[in-house]
């Protein structure tokens, strides 16, 4: 019983402690809302004095940096201290009262975590169109080909950005909370949701508040939530959250009613019931101990996942696998998660741009130090600390290049560069390595070290691969960058149908960095029409031209779902183009740079 009360104890403050612990960081089928057609097909991590790195690129995230506190309200005593002597309103058992002084209160007007003092977009970034930015929203899966299309996009919805007046509030909070969550964000969504007050959330946002307090594995988030929850929601789950809320407030026979009116609905299946149990036994309210069986569990849903993670209940390893990506980051963000767990969807969180490059090493890094680590771990952590320690370049590299050819599948490739990324800036141009060291640059601006890339440019040949990945992601152009070099490059391009060598043609131009004759010139060598024009093309430009950041970011997130492979490159070359238009050129270059580096 101490272990579980432990562990929901670190469930309900699960936020702060990841806020400290981890540094958060197509063509594809028609999944763009209504109006776009059907396609074809958080600041850089500040590094260390050396290594260095342009600030501009937008690595972290607003629950990762710590320099923004999550919202918070008191509760306040119950009995016997109102001010002008009238008795305190009813309270229903399971729930939570909370008296915010008027200077407090939040207004609607304006929602999100993130100022521009601390790393967040101008308030008006979003532009005027509400209802069609919510429905772009709603209809992004979350699944993002781009890393730093996800930081910029995670940095984008936590901004405290003006609400459109087309759109209530909390509605709009409600739509970026949820499409947070899709897109792993556990911590960033719940910090989007505490930034409406909870008596002014709409029946939408309180459905995605219970989703993202399930998420960071914090049952007691909840229960302010429950009364407009019974009323708008579904009724059952808030039933199952008021008795867990009522045993929090030391109300067993509330508690012990609510579970019992769930189960004999039988609307709900009974794990979910005995899981819910289960954290009510650990408040001390529960008359019976719960053992849990997932053997007729066929997947893992947001509830489960936040009650077991909440309690210390091991999930078979099946289940973890078969589960969404977006849940495994869920999973790393959650620090009172099992460390074999985390490690095991850390790869994925880093690859897809929940965790940085220093966070990921600090959790491969405290994993290694539990007892008896796997092998595999141990000679991993091993390899990084000789990659960032090494005696000479040539050793670092070396060791840098095991981890890079040791990973198994795209995802673990890319978080294995996202792992090296400041070892590799730190690396001197003088280093013996391969004539083509497209890995290390691409590990480098993994990170945001762009300057650090830069200075191997005197090193490279025109046309190599490692050329081409810093022609786009430099942070001035290359010298030489013409059709000729662009012809050298296609020809050692082994990508699909060419695809690498259109990304170069697109990143190039949507930077302007070649000459437009050239461009076309290299545009008909390699069939590519850059120029081709879609509703989702124009909807991208238009918000350029309104010079609207946050929407420009969301609309480029929507172009960019599924994976590189299936991204058309006139997609790449509109993003690039729209996001140096608006000035997120930084940006603008990593993801060029990005998708060079993956394709």
């Amino acid at each position: 019983m101490t272990k579980k009360l432990l562990t929901l104890t670190l469930g309900l403050s699960g936020s702060a402690i990841a806020a400290a612990l981890v540094l958060p960081a197509i063509a594809q089928e028609s999944l763009l809302p209504e109006g776009f057609g059907s396609p074809p097909e958080t600041p850089a991590p500040r590094p260390a004095p050396a290594p260095t790195a342009t600030p501009t690129p937008s690595q972290g995230t607003p629950p990762a940096s710590g320099s923004v506190a999550p919202p918070a309200v008191t509760p306040t005593v119950q009995a016997g201290d109102s001010d002008d002597g009238e008795d305190e309103e009813e309270v229903e058992p399971g729930t939570l009262k909370y008296d915010l002084p008027p200077g407090t209160r939040r207004k609607l007007t304006r929602v999100g975590p993130l100022t521009p003092d601390t790393g967040g977009l101008v308030p008006d970034a979003l532009g005027v169109r509400g209802q069609y930015a919510a429905a772009i929203m709603r209809h992004t899966n979350g699944n993002l080909a781009s890393r730093w299309g996800q930081i910029l996009l995670r940095r984008a919805l936590a901004s405290a950005l003006d609400t459109p007046s087309t759109i209530n509030g909390a509605d709009l909070a409600a739509d970026r909370a949820a499409l947070l969550l899709r897109m792993g964000e556990s911590i960033a969504a719940r910090m989007v949701v505490q930034s409406v007050d909870y008596d002014r959330a709409s029946p939408r946002l309180v459905q995605v508040a219970q989703q993202s307090y399930l998420a960071t594995a914090d049952p007691a988030g909840m229960c302010p939530y429950v009364p407009a929850g019974l009323a708008h929601g579904d009724e059952h789950t808030w039933r199952l959250a008021s008795g867990i809320c009522a045993g929090l407030s030391g109300e067993a026979g509330p508690a012990g009613w609510a579970i019992s009116r769930v189960r004999s609905s039988g609307r709900i299946k009974n794990f979910d019931v005995l899981i819910a149990e289960r954290v009510l036994g650990a408040t001390g309210a529960g008359r019976r101990s719960t053992t849990i069986e997932w053997t007729n569990v066929d997947r893992l849903t947001s509830w489960r996942f936040g009650m077991a993670t909440a309690t210390a209940v091991e999930v078979p390893a099946e289940l973890r696998a078969a589960a969404p990506d977006y849940m495994r980051s869920w999973t790393v963000l959650a620090p009172m998660s099992e460390m074999a767990d985390r490690v095991a969807a850390a790869p994925t969180a880093a690859a897809r741009g929940v965790l940085s490059s220093d966070a990921y090493v600090s959790l491969l890094s405290a994993a290694s130090e539990v007892a008896e680590p796997s092998a595999e771990l141990a000679d991993q952590v091993a390899l990084l600390r000789t990659a960032h320690a090494g005696e000479t370049g040539a050793d670092r590299y070396a060791a840098m290049e095991s981890l890079w050819s040791g990973a198994t599948g795209a995802a673990q490739s890319y978080a294995a560069l996202v792992a090296t990324a400041r070892a590799a800036a730190g690396v001197p141009t003088s280093a013996d390595v391969d004539d083509d060291p497209w890995q290390l640059l691409g590990s480098m601006l993994a990170g945001g070290y762009d300057r650090n890339a830069a200075a191997w440019a005197p090193k490279l040949a025109a046309g190599s691969r490692a050329w081409g990945v810093l022609a786009v992601g430099a942070p001035r152009p290359l010298g030489g960058t013409d059709a000729g070099a662009i012809g050298n490059f296609a020809g050692d391009d082994d990508s699909a149908d060419s695809l690498r060598s259109k990304f170069l043609l697109a990143g190039l131009s949507g930077l302007g960095r070649i000459d437009a004759g050239e461009a076309a010139s290299a545009a008909r060598s390699l069939n590519a029409d850059l120029g081709k024009q879609t509703r989702w093309t124009r909807a991208i430009m238009a918000a350029a031209e309104r010079r609207e950041p946050a929407m420009v970011a969301l609309i480029a997130a929507a172009g960019m779902q599924g994976e590189w492979a299936k991204v058309p490159p006139y997609h790449l070359y509109y993003i690039v183009r729209a996001l140096r238009e608006v000035g997120l050129e930084a940006e603008a270059r990593m993801i060029a740079a990005e998708a060079l580096v993956r394709v």
